[in-house]
C-alpha cells in the first residue's frame, strides 16, 4: 500500500492538472470569444454555464463521494473535465458552445469536490495544517496554463489544436495516477454533534459559504476577465493579454507556497484579513490606473490576496467534527461557487453597458463585503468560543 507521502503528490498533481487545463482555455478567450463573434454580455453568458454546471454537480459530488469511493470519482471526473475543455471550439454554433460550457463547469465542479475532499483526508494524515500547498499546485498548474497558453497564441497555434494537446497529455497523467489515490475514506473525526453544536455549525457554514462566496468571484473574474481586460481596456495584444491570467496566477502560486507557513505564524484570522485588504488594494489599482503594467501589477495583488481565502475555507468545512470533508466542502463549495453563477452574466452585462472597468466594480464590491465576513466570523469565534473545531476556525 502505498505511504501517505505518495498520497499527498498524487492529490497535489490532480490539483495541478485541473489549474492547467482551466488556464489554458481562459487563456485563449479572446480568440475564442472573437471564434463565437460575440459581445462581452454573451460570452459571459457562455461562461456562466460553466458556473451553473459547477453549482449543478457539487451537491451531486458530495453526496455520491460519502457513499462510493471519493478517490476514483476524482479520476474520472478529471478525465471527463479533460476531454469536454477541447470540444469548445470545435462548437459549430454559440448554442452547441454554452453547451460544452456547461459540461466543463459540471465535471470540473466535480473534481473540485472530490480533489478537496482528498486532500482534507492527507492533511488530516499529516496532522498539521498543508491544505495551502494543494492549492499551490492549483495555482502552479495556473502559471503555467497562462504561460503556455500564452506561447501557443504568440505563434498562432490553433486554439482547438491547442486544448487537444494538452487534454491529452492531463489525461494521460491522471490515469498514471489512478492506482495511487486514497482507496479508502477516513471516518470524519470528532464525536456526534451535540445539541448545541448543531445549533453552531450552520451559522458557522454559512459564514464560512460567504466569505468562499466572496473570494472564488474574485478567482473566477481575474481568470476570465484579467485577459479581456488588457485586451479591451488597456490595448495590447491577445499574446500580451494572457499574461494578466499568467500575473494573477503566479502570485496565486507565491501566496499559497508560503500559505501554510503564514497560518502558523501569524493565524487564520490576521491572514484573512490581510489578505482581503490586499485583494482590494490591488484591483483598485488596476481599475484606477488604466496601463499594462499597473494592470499586470494590480492583477499580481490580487493573486497575493485571494491566494488563501479558499484553502482557509475549504479546511475549515472539511475538518467540521461529526460532518463528512466532502459534505462539508460540497456545502461551503455550493454556495461559494455560486459566485461563479452570478458574476460572469454580471460582469458582462455592466462591461456592454458601462464599459469593463465598471463591471469589474461588482467584484471590488464583493471583496468589500468579503472583508464584513471575515470580522463577523472572527467574532463569532470569539464570543461562541468555537474551540470544538479547533483548526478548522478562525485562530
Amino acid at each position: 500500500m502505498p505511504r501517505i507521502s505518495s498520497y499527498r503528490i498524487a492529490i497535489v498533481l490532480v490539483f495541478f492538472v485541473n489549474g492547467f487545463l482551466y488556464a489554458n482555455c481562459t487563456a485563449r478567450l479572446p480568440e475564442l470569444k472573437d471564434y463565437f463573434n460575440v459581445p462581452d454580455g454573451v460570452l459571459g453568458t457562455m461562461l456562466f454555464g460553466t458556473a451553473l454546471g459547477a453549482l449543478a454537480a457539487m451537491p451531486l459530488t458530495g453526496w455520491l463521494a460519502t457513499r462510493y469511493n471519493s478517490g476514483k470519482l476524482m479520476i474520472g471526473c478529471g478525465i471527463l473535465f479533460c476531454c469536454m475543455v477541447p470540444l469548445i471550439p470545435l462548437s459549430p454554433n454559440v448554442w452547441t458552445g454554452r453547451t460544452f460550457f456547461l459540461l466543463t463547469g459540471f465535471f470540473s465542479g466535480a473534481m473540485d469536490i472530490t480533489m478537496n475532499g482528498q486532500a482534507v483526508f492527507v492533511e488530516r494524515a499529516y496532522g498539521r495544517t498543508i491544505m495551502s500547498s494543494f492549492h499551490a499546485a492549483f495555482s502552479i498548474g495556473m502559471a503555467l496554463g497562462a504561460g503556455s497558453g500564452a506561447l501557443f497564441a504568440r505563434y498562432h497555434y490553433g486554439v482547438g489544436p491547442h486544448l487537444w494537446v494538452v487534454a491529452l497529455g492531463c489525461i494521460g497523467l491522471l490515469a498514471a495516477l489512478s492506482p495511487t489515490v486514497l482507496r479508502s475514506q477516513p471516518a470524519s473525526p470528532g464525536p456526534a454533534a451535540d445539541k448545541g453544536r448543531a445549533r453552531r455549525i450552520p451559522l458557522l457554514i454559512w459564514l464560512i459559504a460567504i466569505i468562499g462566496f466572496c473570494g472564488m468571484t474574485g478567482e473566477g473574474s481575474m481568470v476570465d476577465w484579467s485577459a479581456l481586460y488588457l485586451h479591451s481596456v488597456a490595448g495590447q495584444s491577445t499574446a500580451f493579454s494572457a499574461l494578466g491570467v499568467g500575473s494573477f496566477a503566479t502570485a496565486m502560486t507565491i501566496g499559497r507556497l508560503f500559505g501554510d507557513r503564514l497560518i502558523e505564524t501569524t493565524g487564520k484570522q490576521t491572514l484573512l484579513f490581510g489578505s482581503c485588504v490586499a485583494a482590494i488594494a490591488g484591483l483598485a489599482t488596476a481599475l484606477l490606473f488604466v496601463s499594462p503594467w499597473t494592470a499586470l501589477a494590480g492583477f499580481f495583488l490580487v493573486g497575493l490576496g485571494l491566494s488563501n481565502i479558499v484553502p482557509i475555507a475549504y479546511s475549515a468545512a472539511g475538518n467540521i467534527p461529526g460532518l463528512d470533508p466532502a459534505a462539508g466542502i460540497a456545502i461551503a463549495s455550493t454556495i461559494g461557487y455560486s459566485g461563479f453563477f452570478v458574476s460572469p452574466p454580471t460582469i458582462g452585462y455592466l462591461a456592454d453597458g458601462f464599459g469593463l472597468r465598471i463591471g469589474l466594480c461588482f467584484v471590488l464590491a464583493l471583496l468589500l463585503l468579503m472583508l464584513v465576513f471575515i470580522g463577523l466570523l472572527t467574532r463569532q469565534g470569539r464570543s461562541r468560543k468555537l474551540t470544538a473545531i479547533g483548526e478548522s476556525s478562525v485562530q
